[in-house]
């Protein structure tokens, strides 16, 4: 009986192709449905993201120098552009998170086999801690950005044969932009430690040019002047971008038991804008399976690096455990490196058996489903109906009416407000009423004077405080009397 060969259908031949369409349609629909409908608001550090962004100014460049630069002036040119609404405050993000699956894919194909990129690719792009970071208008979308970015581009140098000189440009110029985010020194120094421990990327770097690590150095340093001026000026810029908590010392054990639950407390709620834990049991499983296989081969350069990278990162942790963003690249790594073990571990029963081989993948492709079917869920439930983390989410920008000239704000709410109505003719932000017609927010509804009575209320579709914006106009008692006083006398009763 001759063996079957699986190499003649059409739908093997074709695998990859199909895989890759599937990532790229669910990357589209899934960050076009985050984008717009899931948590369906912005957060408080959103908020703060779009008053950082609307502060910076040409005739102040003082205002650059600030930790996450590079995405706050991206925000800023969208906003100038398109203006401020819940969509524009997060499509910086959702364009770093498209190239950032992109370089993902690309990375993963040049680590891993290509059935493994495929596989990884679909559970790392469906996971509610990439989706969360995806659709949030902050900087947090660059903890995954620059990570990728350098490795990708690290991978072409050392085993690229084409454009070499233009992948150890944007390599320099990535290494140096990063470092604008907080957190980005460590990726370098994992990189760095890496390449001094590692015999190959040792030999790698000897070999390379002098004129060539000159001219990287002059661009490096020309781009990280700013910054060094800006540490300089402000030491705790320096401390932010170190990752240093501001509150010191900061409590080891109760940061190290919140690590802890969130990424192993698998039956608890989240009381956080960031669902817990980061990532579901089967995806925890597989991740310490890959950690596993890296132990075992050690001696390999990706092994170095993650878990060096690891290392690094797991005190910055400790100290400061709001930064779980910054594990997510290399436990996506560890997950591929344990699905390879899973897949070879099947492979290796049965060598030569093409049936058995095509019947063990049925079981790792439902699992790979069911962790993206999970995955999915918890996010799309636990963003859009925990009662711990939904009411976090704000839609006011939203539900705000076209026609609004004068929006009454609490005083933590007017510098968001304010540079909204930078970027929105017509609108203006204020604390204190004297327009006719007013719009006021929920937090301001109690310091609208007596001489205003409500018209009109927008609600939200929350089950709770959905009573988002009140609508005011002046009493007609106000206006007879406002008339009198001005002598036109008393026949003006119009609402």
């Amino acid at each position: 009986m001759a063996t079957l060969d699986f190499s003649d259908y059409t739908l093997y031949r074709l695998r990859y192709i199909i895989g890759y369409t599937l990532v790229g349609l669910l990357l589209a629909g899934l960050l076009v449905f985050a984008g717009l409908f899931i948590p369906g608001g912005i957060s408080a550090n959103e908020m703060a993201s779009v008053v950082r962004s609307e502060s910076l100014s040409f005739a102040d460049p003082n205002s650059f120098l600030i930790a996450n630069m590079p995405f706050y002036a991206l925000q800023s040119a969208i906003f100038a552009v398109a203006g401020v609404s819940i969509f524009t405050i997060k499509l910086p993000a959702l364009i770093l998170a498209l190239l950032s699956a992109i370089g993902f894919i690309l990375l993963l194909r040049r680590w891993f086999k290509p059935n493994i990129a495929v596989l990884a690719s679909l559970i790392a792009i469906s996971t509610g801690q990439f989706l969360f970071i995806a659709q949030q208008g902050t900087p947090a979308i660059l903890y995954v950005f620059w990570p990728i970015a350098l490795l990708l581009l690290g991978t072409q140098i050392t085993r690229g044969k084409r454009l070499r000189i233009l992948w150890k440009i944007l390599f320099v110029i990535v290494a140096a932009l990063s470092l604008y985010t907080p957190l980005s020194i460590y990726s370098h120094l994992a990189i760095i430690l890496t390449i001094a421990l590692h015999p190959h990327l040792r030999n790698a770097v000897r070999r390379l040019s002098r004129v060539k690590i000159t001219v990287s150095a002059v661009i490096f340093l020309a781009l990280v002047a700013p910054l060094v001026w800006g540490i300089f000026k402000s030491p705790q810029l320096g401390l932010t971008l170190l990752g240093v908590p501001t509150d010191w010392p900061p409590d080891l054990v109760e940061n190290s038991v919140t690590v802890l639950k969130q990424y192993f407390l698998f039956w608890g709620t989240s009381n956080t804008a960031v669902l817990a834990p980061v990532f579901g049991l089967g995806s925890v499983l597989l991740i310490s399976l890959g950690l596993y296989r890296l132990i075992l081969t050690r001696e390999a350069t990706r092994s170095y690096l993650v878990i060096i990278w690891l290392i690094c990162l797991t005190p910055i942790l400790i100290l400061n455990p709001l930064f779980t963003s910054v594990t997510f690249i290399p436990s996506m790594l560890l997950l591929a490196a344990g699905l390879t073990s899973l897949i070879s571990y099947w492979y290796r029963l049965f060598p030569h058996n093409p049936y058995a081989r095509v019947a063990g993948l049925v079981p790792i492709v439902i699992l790979v489903f069911a962790l993206i079917a999970t995955g999915l869920s918890r996010y799309v439930y636990g963003y859009h109906y925990s009662p711990d983390i939904a009411p976090l989410f704000s839609n006011d920008l939203r539900i705000l009416p076209k026609d609004t000239k004068q929006l009454v704000v609490s005083e933590q709410e007017l510098p968001f407000f304010t540079s909204v109505a930078a970027y929105r003719d017509g609108l203006e932000a204020v604390t204190s009423p004297t327009a006719e017609t007013i719009t006021a927010t929920r937090a301001a509804r109690t310091q609208i004077p007596t001489t205003y009575e409500i018209i009109d209320i927008v609600t939200s579709s929350r089950s709770s405080e959905a009573d988002r914006l009140y609508i005011y106009k002046k009493t007609a008692e106000y206006r007879i009397l406002n008339k009198k006083l001005r002598g036109d006398g008393d026949t003006y009763y119009g609402f």
